[in-house]
């Protein structure tokens, strides 16, 4: 009996190309396009709050650019961008997250929580130190001794406790690890160059220390390629698996890591306005269970930056948004809403 000839190699070769490229259609025709109508709906609530500019891109098409390419203060925005710094840090083997902040600030190892904190606690603040919110003044002295020197108000990892003191540490920790680079240097190089940003405002103490909380000036659109950066799962700065830290949440706040808010405890979770819950003090806020918007996908991850400022990405749906404002009164989740098409225009 004769054996069937075998397909030449070109043959099969095309056959799964044109499977591919099926597979690859149909993941795209899955992806829900925005309904354009609400998008601009969405845009004319933020103008409507002192809004200034508001980008959508959505599959990496423009759905609604306004104003996008003017700089605007993105506040606490910034601390995504040294948190990606971090993520890079322990890829290039210069730092591991989970390792004890002592090992560089030896003066902690005579006080018992101190001893205790770790890089992560810094970065997702719950180390358990004070804020110090005076670090923010443009005129501080040194603000990395300052932080080192703040006091412990609660036990590493039972409290999240936001405020400029633990990210001030962090610089001091990577600063030491780079031995002889500082940490701007190597955040413009491993991070920013990549993204095609140049330098930022860094708000330098008198010591020449940055202030990593907040201060950089940025449009929607330079805005928006962080958020590409995790439609890429990472790329071109990190691992997917190292940009994952970033939507674990914590136990002190579910809500956040590494700089980002995310939307885990959709649909059931407590539905409240984020940027209001951090003006009482750390112990008057309640983050159990938090979520941004209940309508929204919970694999919704924003940047919340004071006075309005937001990135919204949300990887189901391919979408990027960035919104940006000079304060006013403005609801995430009735934006989201909006945005989504969940409440009547």
């Amino acid at each position: 009996m004769s054996l069937p000839r075998p397909r030449p190699v070109s043959l099969r070769r095309l056959e799964f190309g044109a499977l591919l490229l099926l597979s690859l259609t149909a993941s795209a025709s899955a992806i829900t396009s925005l309904d354009p109508a609400a998008v601009r709906a969405a845009a004319d609530y933020s103008a409507r709050h002192r809004g200034v500019s508001f980008l959508a891109i959505q599959d990496g098409r423009t759905l609604l650019e306004q104003n996008a390419k003017t700089p605007h203060k993105i506040y606490s925005g910034t601390k995504a961008f040294w948190d990606l710094a971090a993520l890079a840090a322990a890829e290039d083997g210069l730092l591991r997250l989970d390792e004890r902040v002592t090992d560089i600030v030896t003066s902690w190892r005579s006080e018992p929580r101190k001893a205790q904190v770790t890089i992560r606690q810094l970065l997702d603040f719950d180390s358990g130190l004070e804020p110090e919110f005076f670090l923010h003044e443009s005129q501080s002295g040194d603000r990395d001794t300052a932080a080192i020197r703040a006091r412990m108000v609660a036990e590493p990892g039972s409290a999240f406790i936001y405020g400029p003191a633990a990210l001030q540490v962090f610089h001091h920790v990577l600063k030491e690890k780079l031995r002889g680079d500082s940490p701007t240097h190597y955040l413009e190089r491993r991070v920013l160059h990549r993204l095609s940003l140049g330098s930022q405002r860094y708000l330098a103490d008198r010591a020449g220390n940055p202030l990593l909380a907040a201060g950089w000036i940025l449009s929607a659109r330079q805005w928006a390629k962080l958020g590409q950066v995790v439609l890429a799962n990472g790329a071109p700065i990190v691992s997917r698996n190292s940009l994952e830290q970033s939507w674990r949440g914590t136990a002190a706040n579910r809500a956040f890591s590494l700089g980002w808010w995310n939307n885990r405890a959709a649909p059931d979770g407590r539905e409240f306005d984020f940027e209001q819950m951090l003006i009482p003090k750390w112990q008057n806020q309640n983050w159990h269970d938090a979520c941004v918007c209940r309508d929204a996908p919970d694999d919704l991850v924003a940047c919340i930056g004071s006075e309005g400022q937001r990135l919204y990405v949300i990887p189901s749906l391919h979408l990027i948004v960035v919104r940006q404002a000079d304060g006013g009164s403005f609801s995430d989740a009735h934006f989201l809403r909006l945005l989504l098409g969940r409440l009547p225009r």
